[in-house]
């Protein structure tokens, strides 16, 4: 039975940007689980207060800070953290992107042991998972979470028992996922069409990709690759070869690829083909 739940600070949120409990905190209330908010644990009251449980393992998902040694070594049987990659692939604190954007056919989770080092820790289990062709990263999250919830539960009460022992992680095959920032959100039509739709759908739900028509921000949602032709001299990559039921053609740095749904600012989303509809965009440059 959980003694209590750790999570950070309520955040603003929504338009009016007032301070709102996560989904975390407000399950654990209905749940009258003690809720515990520190805005860092490296202060001494933080870890008291968390040291008062007296717990036996403390399980990290998604926390967004790294545990300090001594909270590291607080809980009699340390600290498990339920990864969303196949470890060593995608150490780090974008895994699920990281994948997306690569191309991955398939990722996962890992139950790891926690240690100083960022995903470095020895290994308990993994279960594997295949990414769609059009997942965002947004989907693929949803599904690990259930399947990373379905693995630790299965192992709990084996962890609890001390019946299982990690394996180190193999040294070969480590890559890292740095953390996102939302610069990155705009897109570069110079890039090939295939890494583009990628970025589309990493950046989904956020930061979401973008791009500018007419000075201003096109948002976009979800997209798909058309062919890998070379471009057209004569057609500068962003530029808008058609419109028409299906979405926006635009021509990139390799192939066309096609807008499915976009955002206009203080608009709602909408199907690219609903909003081509009534404008004159065939032969305009995104970007």
């Amino acid at each position: 039975m959980p003694v209590a739940v750790l999570t950070q600070p309520d955040r603003p949120a929504g338009r009016g940007r007032n301070l709102g409990a996560g989904p975390v905190k407000q399950l654990a209330l209905e749940l009258g689980i003690p809720v515990l908010q520190p805005a860092t644990l490296k202060s001494v009251e933080a870890r008291a207060a968390l040291g008062a449980f007296a717990p036996d393992l403390i399980v990290v998902v998604a926390y967004g800070l790294l545990l300090p040694p001594d909270v590291l070594a607080l809980p009699r049987l340390g600290c498990v953290n339920v990864h969303a990659s196949l470890l060593p692939r995608w150490r780090g604190a974008s895994p699920i992107q990281a994948a997306v954007l690569a191309g991955d056919p398939e990722t996962g989770v890992s139950i790891m042991q926690l240690e100083a080092g960022l995903d470095t820790g020895p290994v308990y289990a993994t279960a594997r998972l295949p990414i769609g062709a059009d997942e965002t990263a947004g989907e693929l999250e949803a599904r690990l979470a259930r399947l990373g919830a379905d693995t630790l539960g299965g192992l709990l009460d084996d962890l609890l028992a001390g019946r299982l022992r990690p394996g180190a992680q193999s040294a070969q095959g480590i890559t890292y996922a740095r953390r996102i920032e939302k610069a990155e959100a705009r897109i570069d039509w110079r890039e090939p069409a295939v890494a583009i739709a990628r970025r589309v759908r990493a950046w989904n739900p956020w930061p979401v990709a973008e791009t500018l028509l007419d000075g201003q921000q096109l948002r976009c949602f979800a997209s798909e690759v058309l062919d890998d032709e070379l471009p057209d001299a004569t057609r500068v990559p962003g530029f808008v070869l058609a419109t028409g039921a299906q979405g926006i053609d635009v021509q990139t740095g390799q192939g066309r690829l096609r807008l499915r749904a976009v955002q206009a600012p203080g608009r709602q989303r909408v199907t690219a083909a609903d909003f081509a509809r009534g404008r004159s965009l065939a032969g305009k440059v995104l970007g």
